[in-house]
Formats: C-alpha cells, sequence, structure tokens
C-alpha cells in the first residue's frame, strides 16, 4: 500500500532522528555563538559529515527569522552525504550537497555561482558513522580489513599500506603522525606479524600493536595501546594534514568581507597548523626582522576571534566522550 503525504513525512522524521542519534556535533552551542545570520547569508560546511553543525544553523536561521540562510555542505563521504541529505530534508530548499575534498570548496562554491561564503565551518573529526561502521575498519575492534578510507571510492587502503611498506616506512608515519614513542617497536611487530600471515583484519593489526608494548605500558596506559598508530594510519591514508593545507591555503579568496571561519581540530598536529595559519594571516609584514623597511606588502587578512581555542565542557565531554579533544579556533575576514 502507497504511503500517504502524512505517514512520508512521519516516516522521514523519524529517519533523521534516528540518524541524529548516530551523530553527536561538538561544540555545537560555542559555533553557533559566532553564528549570527543575515538576508542572504551564504554557509559552507566544508566537513558535513551527517549534518549535525549545519542542522544546528539553520535551525537557528529560521528562529531568528532569516530563512533564506542557504548553506553547501561538502564531504568526500559517499555514506555520510547520502545520511546527511535525509537529516536535512526539512531545510531542502536552501541546502545543497556536494561530493569531493574540502580542500576542493572553491569548485563546489564556483558551481553554485556563489563569489564566496560568510561562514565557513570545518570539522576535521571522523564521523560517528566511520568509527562505528566496522566494515569501514576505523575501529581496533573492527573484524574486517583496516580500511580507514574517508572516500571509498579512490586511494589506498590502511591494508594497502601495512601490507606494501618497509618497517622503516610505518615507523616514520606512526612517530610523525601518530606522535607515538614506541614507533620502532610497533613497526616492527606489525611487519613481523603481517609476514607471518597474521595481520587479515583491523583487530589482528591492534593486536600486532599492543604485543610491541612492554607489559607495565600496557597495564599503565589510560586507552588502548593501538590508538595512536590506528589514528597515525587513518591520517596517512586519508592525507589529512596535507588536506588541511590545502583548504586553508585556498581559503581567503572565498572569505567575503566580515566572514567567520571555525576550524574544530582533534590532533595537536593540525591545532598547530590551524593557529599557525590563523596567526600569520593575522599579521602585516611578513619581512624579516632585519629587514628596515616592508618589502612583502603582506596586509593582514584575519582578526583573531578566540585567543585560546574553545574546548568541550564537563557536560560536553559526559555526554559524548569522542568531544573530549575537540578544539575550535574562531577567525574574522577584514576587509579589503
Amino acid at each position: 500500500m502507497a504511503a500517504t503525504g502524512e505517514n512520508r513525512e512521519r516516516d522521514g522524521g523519524a529517519e533523521a532522528s534516528h540518524i541524529a542519534r548516530l551523530h553527536l556535533p561538538v561544540l555545537v552551542r560555542e559555533v553557533l555563538s559566532f553564528f549570527e545570520p543575515v538576508p542572504g547569508f551564504r554557509c559552507l560546511d566544508a566537513t558535513l559529515g551527517l549534518g549535525g553543525h549545519s542542522e544546528a544553523l539553520l535551525r537557528k536561521a529560521r528562529e531568528s527569522g532569516v530563512p533564506d540562510v542557504r548553506v553547501l555542505g561538502l564531504d568526500r563521504d559517499a555514506e555520510a552525504l547520502a545520511l546527511a541529505e535525509k537529516r536535512l530534508e526539512a531545510f531542502a530548499p536552501v541546502v545543497y550537497f556536494r561530493h569531493g575534498l574540502f580542500s576542493e570548496c572553491g569548485r563546489a562554491l564556483a558551481e553554485l555561482g556563489w563569489d564566496g561564503a560568510d561562514f565557513v565551518l570545518a570539522d576535521l573529526g571522523v564521523s560517528s558513522l566511520q568509527l562505528d561502521s566496522p566494515e569501514r575498519g576505523f575501529s581496533i575492534k573492527a573484524d574486517a580489513p583496516p580500511d580507514m578510507r574517508m572516500d571509498r571510492s579512490r586511494g589506498k587502503s590502511a591494508a594497502d599500506l601495512v601490507n606494501s611498506m618497509s618497517a622503516a616506512e610505518l615507523r616514520g608515519i606512526i612517530r610523525v603522525f601518530g606522535e607515538e614513542p614506541l614507533a620502532g617497536r610497533i613497526a616492527g611487530s606489525i611487519s613481523a606479524a603481517r609476514d607471518a600471515g597474521r595481520v587479515r583484519s583491523a583487530g589482528d593489526l591492534a593486536r600486532a600493536v599492543t604485543g610491541a608494548y612492554p607489559p607495565d605500558r600496557r597495564a599503565a596506559a589510560r586507552r588502548h595501546p593501538a590508538v595512536r598508530t590506528f589514528q597515525a594510519l587513518r591520517m596517512a591514508v586519508n592525507d589529512e594534514l596535507g588536506e588541511l593545507d590545502r583548504f586553508l591555503r585556498g581559503i581567503i579568496g572565498l572569505l567575503r568581507p566580515g566572514a567567520r571561519l571555525l576550524i574544530i581540530s582533534f590532533h595537536s598536529l593540525e591545532d598547530r597548523a590551524v593557529k599557525r595559519f590563523f596567526r600569520e594571516e593575522a599579521a602585516g609584514c611578513r619581512c624579516p626582522r632585519n629587514v628596515p623597511s616592508c618589502l612583502c606588502g603582506h596586509k593582514a587578512t584575519l582578526g583573531i576571534l578566540t585567543g585560546k581555542p574553545l574546548r568541550p565542557d564537563a557536560a560536553e565531554t559526559a555526554a559524548n566522550p569522542r568531544a573530549g579533544s575537540a578544539r575550535l579556533r574562531v577567525a574574522e575576514r577584514l576587509c579589503a
């Protein structure tokens, strides 16, 4: 029997509620505190995920009497993008979706005919959908090959890296991206387990990492010994620092005067990159100190609105432990 319009609306609402329960966006209150919508506002959610932040922005816009605020949601994960579309169906006329890397946001804006954005948010974290889908291989408990690609349509998986790299190459990735002091021991353990045919799943990989930890350090660890290694492999697979660098290098030209740029990071390497970028763009002359007068002609493009990064409070961390390492930095585009 065909569903009535009322039933479809009720079913759609139930599905959107289910998707919302899958993902709790971090620092929503803090993000909204920098969102002051006006008619014609254009927002870019550069890492849409399951759409939690965009939903909050659009609700605030409606409640503020500015229903024509538009949002472009961009994400490299096609599965997350499809779920976000369902979640945001109620805002369909003013929401646009694009599949792609967030460093490609300039092209996505151009496709819509936008000359820039008034509000840009980039949440650099891994989505709950990715972590909680065993077949994606992000989790240390997954009984599936360690894939870890955010976009499964391109690139090498973590399994490819683990099975093709030398112990020295693995050590470099784990040391740099995971900031893991036992990188050498872990790389050796992974290499030995791989050569013995014992690394077929993410769980196998986690066990190989755990085996590299001395028993006393394993007992004293506050989290699973494999967390840093999995993080490092994920960052390498998705070229996360490279993506962030390309995004930052291109974003200034896409910010309209007065636009606000908000970046949420979960890793110290990402946060340091954002902090350095904000400081460089907030400064004027970039010439060496021993140069008597400015030769570079650089003018400040950003005003920093958060001296220190904003962090989740105790209540948010208790409700969503994954938010614990989130850090939000905000800057505003200065008028030319």
